[in-house]
């Protein structure tokens, strides 16, 4: 007889939970709902959501919008993106989550002090991700984004530096960037770190491998978009070489089933549980 266990811990953060829920209660009320981008990072749960009426546009196609409803996910957006909507008419359902709302006010006001000497805001966080950008442009742009200890290397070390993080990066990362700045800093120049990632998404991590020791395969569910999937599958990797990453049940090689006493179905915070459940399915009806 197999076991197969869904990890409870696993599935969608508090803000991707209500950024659907937002979703869902203004598509029920017959209006057209816009959603800025992906409103998550999971192909299937955007494929349902369009099914109920939610139309997902790019940046552009919102420049050219005029008196309609904007659902903002939860990543969050810069300051240009409210100013176009003002101008255009569009009423803005805010779902940026309040973790990453937080981080862009501290950002904005670090920006906004009034230092007489050079400074360098810089972002521990992923290049063009949606979080990022919209960190980025609390500060009109000139905040450094770094996504490894590299490139941390590059950085002016004669300059002062307040180092930031997108709140779904590794804790780990974030350490051992912090460490090499402090030091390398230039006598006279100070550096300040302040630790912002998201403990409900970091926390995952020690989790998750555990879930992943207890057994003998292992299927990640998760789009392939998802920063935050690739990190937990690596952690799943790390414990577990039997670890596979489906972003369908219809991707799972039931070949692997067969040679499994327990199997471990898990996921990223962009992954909805449905999802993970039809994925059990699919192994049941052939376990």
């Amino acid at each position: 007889m197999k076991q197969i266990e869904i990890d409870d811990g696993s599935g969608f953060c508090f803000g991707v939970t209500t950024a659907i829920k937002k979703a869902e209660e203004e598509l029920k009320k017959g209006t057209p709902l816009y959603c800025l981008g992906d409103i998550v990072h999971n192909g299937r749960e955007c494929d349902r959501l369009k099914q109920l009426g939610l139309i997902t546009i790019d940046h552009d196609e919102f420049r050219r919008l005029h008196h309609v409803k904007v659902l903002l996910r939860a990543h969050g957006e810069p300051p240009e993106t409210y100013e176009t909507a003002r101008k255009n008419d569009i009423e803005i359902i805010d779902a940026t989550c309040p973790v990453v709302l937080q981080l862009q006010k501290r950002i904005k006001k670090e920006y906004c002090l009034p230092d007489e000497r050079d400074k360098q805001i810089v972002i521990y966080g992923k290049n063009g991700h949606a979080e990022v950008l919209g960190l980025v442009g609390q500060t009109e742009g000139k905040a450094i984004v770094i996504e490894s200890l590299d490139e941390a290397r590059q950085l002016d070390f004669t300059k002062d530096i307040r180092l930031y993080s997108q709140t779904t990066k590794s804790l780990d990362g974030f350490g051992q960037i912090t460490e090499y700045i402090q030091s390398h800093m230039a006598p006279g120049a100070t550096f300040k770190a302040f630790d912002t990632i998201c403990r409900q998404v970091a926390n995952r991590m020690p989790n998750i491998r555990e879930f992943a020791r207890r057994h003998d395969l292992i299927f990640f569910v998760s789009g392939k978009k998802s920063s935050n999937g690739k990190i937990l599958f690596g952690e799943c990797l790390k414990v577990n070489p039997n670890s596979y990453m489906v972003d369908d049940p219809d991707e799972i090689d039931l070949n692997l089933v067969s040679h499994a006493s327990t199997i471990g179905i898990c996921g990223a915070t962009s992954t909805p549980k449905w999802l993970m459940e039809a994925c059990r399915r699919r192994i049941e009806g052939q376990a």
